[in-house]
Formats: C-alpha cells, sequence, structure tokens
C-alpha cells in the first residue's frame, strides 16, 4: 500500500536526482530566477571557467532591487554602485541566452512578482532565487525558497542543487477573517504566535478554510513571510482558485496540456492520512488587524491589543530583545499603538504590490487626503498599468500619494528610496529589522487597509473603526 505524503512530499520525490550517504539529496531545478542583488562575480566564476549555463530557458531575470522608481532609466549622475549591478543582470542575461525582462519592458517587475503574472510559477516546481523571499511561490504548491550565492553559482551549472531534506509543519487556519483583516494580518498572528524561529528547518504548509478563501494573491502574502519564521519555504496546495489564476497566463501550459497540468495539479494535494512533523491551528475569527511594535516580524499585536511589557517576558532573551526594540522604536510599554503619530507611509513590495493590495488601499483613502508623505510602488510594470486601467493611480495621486514605478523601492531602501531616520514608517513590506529601511529608520508593518487609513490618519489606525472603504466594480 502506497504511504500518505504530503504535497511537500510529492514535489520533493518528484525532483529527487540521487542522494549521499550524508543525507544530502541532488534536487533539480524547474525555475531559476534572478534578480539585480545577484554579485557581479557569481556568474563569471562559471561561465569564465568554460562551463556554460545549463539549462538558459529556465532562467528568468529582473532588475528589481536597485533600480529607480521615479523613472525607467539610469541617468550619468546615478548613483554608480546601483547602475552596475542592474548593468551587470543586462550582460549576463546577454552571455547566457536567459529571458530578461528589463527596464524598458513592461513585464518588469519584483521577481516575486513577475513570476506568477507571467505563469512562470507553477504547481509541483521547484524554483530558487538568490532572495529569502522566494518562498512566495509555494502559494502555487510549489517547493520555492532562497539559495546563496555559491548555491546559484551550483545552479547555473547544473540546474540542480543539494539540499538536505527540511522537516514538514502544517498551519491549518479555519473560521473566517473578520472585515477589515486580511492576508497580512494572517501571517503577522502566525509569526506572532510562533516566533521567527518557530518553523526552522521546516516546510509550513498552510490549510484550512481560510486559505481555501484566500485568493491567490492572499496566499502569495502568507507564503511571501513564510521565511519570517525560519521556514525553508511555505506552500499551499493547487485548487481550483489556484488553476483558474493560470489560465491563460503567458508562459503556462495552452490548450490540452493546460488540461493535462491542471489534472496533475489536483493530484499534488497532502493524501488525508499525511503525517506533519508539527501542526498549528489558529482560528481566523479571533483575529485583528496587526501592527508590528518592535523590530522583527514576531513583534505583533492586534491594533486593539497593548505594546508588552519586557519585565513581563519570562525568557531572558526575548526579554532583552523586547528592550532593545522599544527603545529603537521610541515605544514604552503598556503603550496603545493606536493613535500614534506616523512620519510616512509606504504602499508596495514583494508582499504587498499587487493590484489586490492596491485596490484595498485605494478603496480607503477614496476622496480623501494624505496628511503625511506616501508612496505607492506597483510591484511590476503590468500591475501599474492596470492599476491606471481602473483609475486606482488618479485615486492615488488625487489623495497626494506619490505614484511610482515598478521596483523593490522603500522595501529595502538600497535604491534611493528610504525613510529618513528617526522617522516612523507604516509599511506594508516584509520586514521591520534595524535600519531595513534606512539608517535609524522605525518601520511598522501592516496591511495595504492599514496603511492607508494611516496615511489619511497621520497615525496608525484600527480600519474598522473608520468609515466604510468606497466599493468599486473592478475591471477584470
Amino acid at each position: 500500500m502506497a504511504p500518505s505524503l504530503t504535497l511537500f512530499d510529492k514535489v520533493w520525490n518528484d525532483h529527487v536526482v540521487t542522494q549521499r550517504g550524508d543525507g544530502q539529496t541532488l534536487l533539480y531545478v524547474d525555475r531559476l530566477y534572478v534578480a539585480d542583488d545577484i554579485l557581479p562575480d557569481v556568474f563569471p566564476s562559471v561561465l569564465d571557467r568554460g562551463v556554460p549555463m545549463r539549462r538558459p530557458e529556465r532562467s528568468f531575470g529582473t532588475p528589481d532591487h536597485y533600480i529607480p522608481t521615479t523613472k525607467r532609466r539610469f541617468d550619468a549622475d546615478d548613483d554608480a554602485e546601483r547602475r552596475g549591478m542592474v548593468e551587470t543582470l543586462e550582460r549576463t542575461a546577454a552571455r547566457t541566452g536567459m529571458t530578461l525582462f528589463g527596464l524598458d519592458d513592461p513585464r518588469q517587475g519584483i521577481v516575486h512578482v513577475m513570476g506568477p503574472e507571467q505563469g512562470l510559477t507553477l504547481p509541483g516546481s521547484t524554483i530558487v532565487c538568490a532572495d529569502s523571499h522566494t518562498s512566495t511561490h509555494g502559494a502555487f504548491g510549489a517547493f520555492a525558497f532562497g539559495i546563496g550565492f555559491s548555491e546559484l553559482s551550483h545552479v547555473v551549472a547544473t540546474q540542480s542543487l543539494w539540499q538536505r531534506r527540511p522537516g514538514t509543519m502544517r498551519i491549518r487556519i479555519e473560521g473566517t477573517l473578520s472585515p477589515g483583516v486580511c492576508a497580512k494580518d494572517l501571517i503577522l498572528a502566525i509569526i506572532g504566535r510562533i516566533g521567527v524561529g518557530g518553523a526552522a528547518g521546516h516546510v509550513i504548509e498552510y490549510a484550512g478554510g481560510a486559505i481555501a478563501r484566500m485568493s491567490m494573491e492572499g496566499r502569495m502574502t502568507v507564503c511571501n513571510m513564510s521565511i519570517e519564521a525560519g521556514a525553508r519555504g511555505g506552500m499551499i496546495a493547487p485548487d481550483e482558485t489556484t488553476i483558474a489564476y493560470l489560465a491563460d497566463r503567458p508562459f503556462a501550459p495552452k490548450g490540452v496540456l493546460f488540461d493535462k497540468a491542471a489534472a496533475a495539479w489536483r493530484r499534488l494535494a497532502s493524501d488525508p492520512q499525511a503525517r506533519f512533523d508539527r501542526e498549528v491551528a489558529l482560528d481566523a475569527s479571533a483575529l485583528s488587524p496587526m501592527v508590528t511594535w518592535g523590530t522583527t516580524p514576531e513583534d505583533a499585536i492586534g491594533i486593539d491589543e497593548l505594546v508588552p511589557d519586557p519585565d513581563l517576558i519570562v525568557d531572558l532573551v526575548r526579554r532583552e530583545h523586547a528592550r532593545r526594540a522599544l527603545a529603537y522604536m521610541g515605544l514604552s510599554p503598556g503603550m496603545r499603538l493606536s493613535g500614534l503619530p506616523v512620519d510616512c507611509v509606504f504602499i508596495g513590495s514583494c508582499t504587498n504590490g499587487r493590484i489586490e493590495d492596491l485596490r484595498e488601499a485605494a478603496a480607503v483613502i477614496a476622496g480623501r487626503k494624505v496628511v503625511v508623505p506616501s508612496f505607492v510602488v506597483p510591484g511590476s510594470g503590468l500591475v501599474k498599468r492596470q492599476a491606471e486601467a481602473e483609475g486606482l493611480d488618479r485615486i492615488f495621486k488625487e489623495a497626494g500619494f506619490a505614484w511610482r514605478e515598478a521596483g523593490c523601492s522603500m522595501c529595502i531602501a538600497i535604491n534611493g528610496d528610504a525613510v529618513p531616520a528617526g522617522q516612523r514608517c507604516a509599511a506594508t513590506t516584509n520586514r521591520n529589522f534595524v535600519n531595513r529601511q534606512g539608517p535609524g529608520a522605525r518601520t511598522h508593518l501592516l496591511s495595504p487597509a492599514m496603511a492607508a487609513s494611516a496615511a489619511v490618519n497621520g497615525c496608525l489606525t484600527d480600519i474598522r473603526q473608520q468609515p466604510a472603504p468606497r466599493s468599486f466594480a473592478w475591471s477584470a
């Protein structure tokens, strides 16, 4: 009798090339994504030895981290290092023959937004990229994970990678998310519960009714931040929502091939009797809109809760972290975050830069004005075009938002977009580490709707206490 397998088991087993006695497995890699944050010597270290790129047709690149968002070009007086990183990617693509969605391509965007919308991210595949948030693509039932630069060289040369099989962890979320609570709140609540190391050594499978009812964009948000819980990756079993999203995508299978692929994708779901190394359960209906108070995504509470008191934290390491975090963030134990003034607002990133995120934010700010500097940076050129076709750009600009070109922007602050030292930013990004958005920047992670509410109120605000969002008849 065949053993019961998890979704991860099925994908892993299907990609095993060989195994070693030390427990390492050589996995075949279906997709390599390449962004502009590659080191200049990574590809030459392989190619200059006369080793060709093994499968350039399975590799896809796009500039995102270092590019400016105020324009679609580099000028002579722009930062030479940032320009050099993008030029390195362009030379690498020309040298290897891999597909590049460059700055002059309307499909360019953050790699974790571009891949899914092009239909390059497919269920059951293995996907790697030298970027930790590659876990995003697990929303499609792929085993997707970030790799280091030495591992990148191995994939370039062999289209495979040595890996130690991780454990499995299922997080089941039942119940229905309340109005004002969304996928970003859910993943912040999960990380707040299990901690930034709570899934270390494991691949998370998200399951349950709350996940089944979630859109693909919401699922990508959840899987995107799996890495913030220490996971090797996050996965969600493909279903009819997945299949509908992929239908007619440019690089997805077509016609009869798509029908055959969809039938195979449906079989990837974990078997009913499959066993996981760890299980966690959450009630979605009990969640509030979330916001972070500290300097890791684990430091997340409901907007209606109080900032914790370090003196009440039993674990000494966690207690000291809380003390340092509160000092860096300029907060006090027991205070409320609702009403806390912010200096700026950023909506975008590979976590929340998709069209659904922009719609949610626009619905909150329509007919209102921002009172602090606020920025919207679409996740890709196609997201930007769709938003403009739907009139979202007009809503943002009339409210006082800066409407930018696609890129990582203020999420990582290595591209000219940064939060000034000491300022407090309400951001839809994935990380609130010390100096993440700029030296001395103080970041509060939250959802697009919560960020939009902060922009028009000038402070962190419980979205449930705001005027009902405007209703739109969105274009398909």
